[in-house]
């Protein structure tokens, strides 16, 4: 098995769980930055020329976890890996941000819902000729993007 450590922290306005965006639709305008460990700047090289990133990371506060979940976008319980919980076993989480700017070690994001010092464990541009997928389905979730976008998190997933 893989040794899987941070490579930085992403500093956000959120200092605390409750009260947050669920998804990136969500934070639309909300400024984040990632400070990438310094040993790890050459590799932001080229970074720039992308309009979006992933940004993969621990959920570092997440105590627990479960195999189902009610989602904050239903009232019915399901798989967690049919879901975007931070209650899976490796406690893994997933963000599409816009790329603002890079320098030096540090990357400016817009449209981050993730909590202040999380630890961030990569990054990956975001290419549309790989990533888009059309004609896909969202499963279960029948939310409007509307309803995403206005949806906050509580302490569920605590």
């Amino acid at each position: 098995m893989h040794n899987i450590k941070p490579i930085g922290t992403i500093k956000t306005p959120f200092k605390a769980i409750e009260d947050m965006p669920i998804q990136p639709k969500g934070a639309k305008d909300v400024e984040g930055i990632i400070i990438l460990d310094e040993e790890l700047s050459e590799g932001l090289k080229d970074l720039d020329g992308f309009s979006h990133i992933y940004l993969i990371y621990s959920f570092h506060e997440v105590k627990r976890t479960e195999l189902t979940v009610t989602p904050f976008m239903d009232t019915q319980e399901r798989g967690v890996f049919s879901t975007r919980t931070p209650l899976r076993p490796n406690h893994i989480g997933l963000s599409i941000v816009k790329l603002k700017s890079v320098k030096d070690n540090k990357v400016y994001v817009d449209g981050i819902d993730v909590l202040d010092g999380t630890p961030l464990l990569d990054i990956k541009p975001f290419i549309e000729k790989f990533d888009g997928v059309k004609d896909s389905k969202s499963g279960w979730l029948k939310a409007s993007a509307e309803d995403v976008i206005n949806k906050r998190s509580d302490k569920r997933f605590e």
